[in-house]
């Protein structure tokens, strides 16, 4: 039987999985999406031609990769039957689970609604109704995609749910549905929809037992895990390697090779805490260089320094076995770039991550810097001193760097053997 190998982010999400699992999708014949939502934004630029991708899995540039959409996702209907309009004769090639939970339009009111209450202890939720669908199916009260089969049913289902909840739809302001309208809308779903809709766990589990090559992604970061994150500035769902797991129906001894994808520095959308973050010229800079807007929100991304210790306890928890250096010509042409080595905590140095980041200081190790990387694809183009960074990187993370990318270009990576 074969192993399902994993790709994972390691840092607050945004990391550049998309296109490394773009160019591994060339080598694997199933690749598949454990979590999340259209909250999610992967960029791929294959021969100068920009692809964003939201739900579809990053595999669905190889023509011949089959692409899952695991039970673990919540799926926003309007949002995937807009992404698949980029793409021609996916019938076939993209399976959607049929017990994956609905994230339909009244979970992004209740979504926006809640963050506007909030006022200035908002989440900095993308408001795309992720934490509400997910509130739903952990509470039981939520409706998966197999139920867009039966239209006429799961148009009475969710008008009875609005009827059950009406004095909390009233105080958020939200409007009940007519039946007509919601019908016309879950039927036009089904329409489109239905030839994607399966049993993926009984493929997954199928295609292990005939040794098909599997690649496994998931969806924003650790530091954005429910349970591992920086609570409660999170995502709703398990964005670690466990939560490939349970998203797509496989146990664990079906995990192979884990790859954990970081940037060469770091960077982190929305509100919460964030030790290694510049606030200074070089901060803007790095954002500048790298066009650090958000790939669903366009909202900028705040940017800082390499966190070796919140790497460190990422690559922990996911077990990775390498890790994948994203974005290192972004930092071309500083002077010098730094590499967060430890934390401080009311005058006290520590080498691991606490529980809670608040107040927080990061501990820098300064390094000098390069002129270009940009192109290279052998470890031994590198300039010297960006060998440097990577070994040091490796040394106090305790993990490989076995691909690092030098540009957004697919071809501009070096695989370290």
């Amino acid at each position: 039987m074969s192993k399902a190998d994993l790709i994972v982010g390691i840092q607050w999400g945004d990391e550049g999985k998309g296109k490394m699992v773009d160019m591994l999708a060339q080598n694997y014949d199933i690749v598949c999406r454990s979590q999340g939502g259209h909250n999610a934004g992967h960029t791929i630029w294959v021969d100068g031609v920009r692809y964003a991708l939201h739900l579809i899995p990053s595999g669905v540039l190889n023509p011949k990769a089959i692409n899952i959409i695991g039970n673990g996702v919540v799926l926003s209907p309007e949002s995937i039957i807009k992404e698949m309009e980029q793409f021609e004769h996916l019938e076939g090639r993209l399976f959607i689970s049929d017990k994956a939970h609905l994230n339909l339009e009244y979970h992004a009111q209740i979504d926006q609604a809640k963050e506007r209450l909030k006022g200035d202890k908002a989440i900095g939720t993308t408001g795309k109704g992720i934490g509400p669908a997910y509130a739903e199916k952990i509470s039981r009260t939520g409706f998966r995609v197999g139920e867009l089969l039966n239209p006429e049913k799961l148009t009475n289902d969710i008008i009875a749910y609005f009827e059950e909840n009406r004095a909390i739809f009233d105080v958020l302001k939200i409007a009940t549905p007519t039946k007509s309208e919601l019908f016309a809308t879950l039927k036009s779903y089904k329409d489109k929809l239905e030839p994607y809709i399966a049993n993926t766990t009984k493929m997954i589990w199928e295609a292990i037992d005939q040794d098909k090559k599997i690649l496994l992604e998931g969806a924003q970061g650790t530091l954005l895990d429910i349970d591992h994150g920086t609570y409660p500035y999170v995502t709703s769902s398990s964005c670690v390697s466990a939560g490939a797991c349970t998203g797509l129906g496989i146990n664990p001894k079906d995990i192979g090779i884990v790859t954990g994808i970081v940037k060469a520095y770091t960077t982190r959308v929305g509100n919460g805490p964030f030790p290694s973050e510049d606030f200074t010229e070089e901060g803007q800079k790095i954002a500048q260089i790298g066009k650090e807007v958000g790939v669903t929100t366009g909202r900028a991304r705040r940017c800082g320094w390499f966190d070796a210790i919140a790497v460190k306890h990422a690559a922990r928890l996911n077990g990775c076995d390498q890790l994948s250096l994203m974005k290192l010509d972004v930092l071309d042409g500083f002077p010098r770039v730094k590499i967060c080595v430890a934390y401080e905590i009311d005058g006290e140095k520590i080498d691991y991550m606490p529980s809670n980041l608040e107040g927080v200081k990061p501990v820098y190790e300064e390094f000098e810097g390069w002129d270009s990387v940009v192109g290279c694809r052998e470890f031994e183009a590198l300039p010297e001193n960006a060998k440097k960074y990577i070994n040091k990187i490796e040394e106090l993370t305790g993990v490989k760097v076995g691909i690092i990318s030098t540009s957004p270009e697919r071809e501009d990576t070096i695989i370290r053997g």
